[in-house]
């Protein structure tokens, strides 16, 4: 997709997926700005390189640091993702086989996605499979519970959120206002 104004490139994969036209109503979720203003954090676990909007980089260098510094390991698994990138992934689902309705449970729509805003981030620590509801049951996700809005992380879709998405204890974003001055 060519185009660059982000609200033909959401109507494009919404039609060219067969998402409904009402998604963002039904989930209670509205478009997210897709961010223009990236650095790289390093590499995620599969070796791919990720980046984040500045001040959500910064605050996700100061939360696995502090975190390493208490004995637990965070592993990104994804980061930034493009609203094209986003439909590529409910595609690919498609191709297996997958229903519309069985992935709009497990990912967001394109442009709806937190991942475009560069503030969210995915996470694992070792022993843990990645994207797995088990990485609730870790030290990582107890020390994420405690510790992460002191950085200004919050878990976004925690367990019978009103979006009608899984449970994703993984599932991280930057909200700059939770740090208190």
């Amino acid at each position: 997709m060519t185009d660059t104004n982000p609200h033909h490139r959401i109507k494009h994969w919404m039609d060219a997926l067969g998402i409904p036209a009402d998604y963002g109503q039904r989930h209670q979720l509205e478009p997210v700005a897709e961010s223009a203003n990236l650095i790289s954090i390093g590499q995620d676990l599969f070796g791919r390189d990720q980046s984040m909007e500045p001040t959500a980089a910064k605050a996700w260098q100061n939360m696995q640091a502090s975190a390493q510094k208490a004995g637990v390991v965070l592993q990104v698994v994804s980061a930034y993702r493009s609203i094209d990138y986003q439909a590529g992934l409910i595609q690919k689902k498609l191709d297996r086989g997958q229903t519309m309705d069985e992935i709009l449970k497990v990912s967001a729509a394109p442009g709806f996605s937190e991942h475009h805003t560069g503030q969210a981030l995915d996470l694992t620590t070792v022993d843990c499979e990645p994207l797995e509801e088990a990485f609730a049951d870790t030290d990582a996700y107890a020390w994420l519970m405690q510790h992460a809005s002191e950085f200004g992380f919050v878990e976004s879709f925690g367990k019978n959120n009103p979006h009608g998405l899984i449970w994703e204890p993984w599932h991280w974003c930057y909200r700059d206002f939770l740090i208190a001055a």
